[in-house]
C-alpha cells in the first residue's frame, strides 16, 4: 500500500517457493524504480492488482472478495500464470 486511495492499495499473489514468507517490502522499497517489475518478479510476484482492479474483477464475477486469496490463485491459474 502506498496511500489510502484504491489505486494505492495493492494485492499480490506470491510464489511461496520463491518467497516463503511473502515479499520483503523493505527490500522492494530499495529496488531501482526502473527495474521495479523485475524486482517484483524475482521476489515471486505472480499477480499484482490494485483495489480498483479487484473491484472490477469482483463486479464481473471473476473473483470473490470474500475469498480473495483463493480467487486470485484461481484467476492466475485460468490466465496461465502458474
Amino acid at each position: 500500500s502506498f496511500g489510502d486511495s484504491k489505486e494505492d492499495i495493492f494485492h499480490i499473489l506470491v510464489n511461496k517457493q520463491i518467497s516463503p514468507d511473502g515479499i520483503d517490502l523493505e527490500k522492494l522499497r530499495l529496488a531501482d524504480p526502473r527495474n521495479f517489475d523485475a524486482a517484483l518478479t524475482s521476489a515471486g510476484c505472480i499477480i499484482m492488482l490494485n483495489e480498483i482492479e479487484i473491484d472490477e474483477l469482483a463486479k464481473r464475477g471473476e473473483i470473490k472478495k470474500t475469498d480473495l486469496h483463493q480467487s486470485l490463485y484461481e484467476l492466475a491459474s485460468r490466465e496461465g500464470l502458474l
